[in-house]
Formats: structure tokens, C-alpha cells, sequence
């Protein structure tokens, strides 16, 4: 007898979640529903036509970039910022980079810099070890080859 009232409690229990599955489904359908409905109304309304106004005046095309309002000078770039950085303190990290210039005044995040580093990475300005971004050593020309030319010409030369 106590197997047939546990098994009649379980089924009352998994009809009772059925039941709140479907109150939950009946709020969402009824959620949609009511979206629906705003849509349609701000859609299905005719908008009122107007007359023509005046027609705008053209203006002449300006080409190339805007130009500073406010200051004379023109602002460093932040490839340009970041170079004079790891060109005064040497091998940074990239927030490391980020604090620095950001010291001089301008407002720039992280991912910023990173995007920069890795543009100037491309164009071979800097690079990184370890975590550490820096300019990369100034590479050495090769000396002009002195074929054909004597010992007595280089000693007039010198």
C-alpha cells in the first residue's frame, strides 16, 4: 500500500512540473504577443505627408580631415607616443606603455595601445620579447668595399 501512495505522490509531483512548464510557456507566448502587437500597431499606422520644404543649400565638399578647432598645434600620434616611450624608458610591457602615455595627458586605454603596438610591429618599429615591447636595435651599414682602390689612395684619403 505504501508503494502505490509513493507512486501516486510522484505522479502528482511530475504533473504539478508539467503544469508550471506551461504557465511558463503561457507567459512567454504572452510576452511575444504583446510585442507583436506594438509592432504591428507603429507599422500598420499611415504617416501624414507633408509639404516639401525649403531645399538645403550646398555646401562645397571639403577634402581631407577636419581640422582642430581649438589647438594651433597638432597632436602626436600614438605610434609616434609610444616610440618616444620605449625610446626614454626602454623595454615596457603594453600597460606599462599605457600608463606612460597617459602621464603625458592623453586619454587612451589599453587596447589601444596594443592595437598600436601591433601596427608598428608590422612596419618593423618595434618588437617584443617576453612580454616586452621595444624598439628594435638599430642595424649597422655595411662598409663601401675598397676594390680598386690602393693603399696609397686610402692613406691620401685619411
Amino acid at each position: 500500500m505504501d508503494t502505490t501512495l509513493e507512486r501516486i505522490h510522484a505522479k502528482i509531483a511530475e504533473l504539478e512540473m508539467k503544469i508550471l512548464n506551461l504557465r511558463i510557456t503561457e507567459r512567454e507566448l504572452q510576452a511575444l504577443d504583446k510585442i507583436s502587437a506594438r509592432r504591428t500597431k507603429t507599422t500598420s499606422e499611415p504617416k501624414a505627408r507633408q509639404k516639401p520644404g525649403p531645399k538645403p543649400t550646398l555646401r562645397p565638399k571639403v577634402r581631407g580631415k577636419p581640422k582642430a578647432s581649438g589647438d594651433a598645434e597638432r597632436r602626436q600620434t600614438i605610434g609616434a607616443a609610444i616610440s618616444a616611450v620605449l625610446a626614454e624608458h626602454g623595454a615596457l610591457s603594453a600597460a606599462a606603455i599605457a600608463e606612460h602615455v597617459k602621464a603625458t595627458g592623453r586619454d587612451i586605454n589599453n587596447r589601444t595601445v596594443s592595437f598600436a603596438l601591433q601596427a608598428l610591429k608590422k612596419r618593423g618599429l618595434v618588437k617584443n620579447t617576453d612580454g616586452k615591447w621595444a624598439a628594435p636595435k638599430a642595424r649597422a651599414r655595411r662598409a663601401p668595399s675598397l676594390s680598386g682602390v690602393s693603399a696609397d689612395e686610402i692613406k691620401a684619403a685619411a
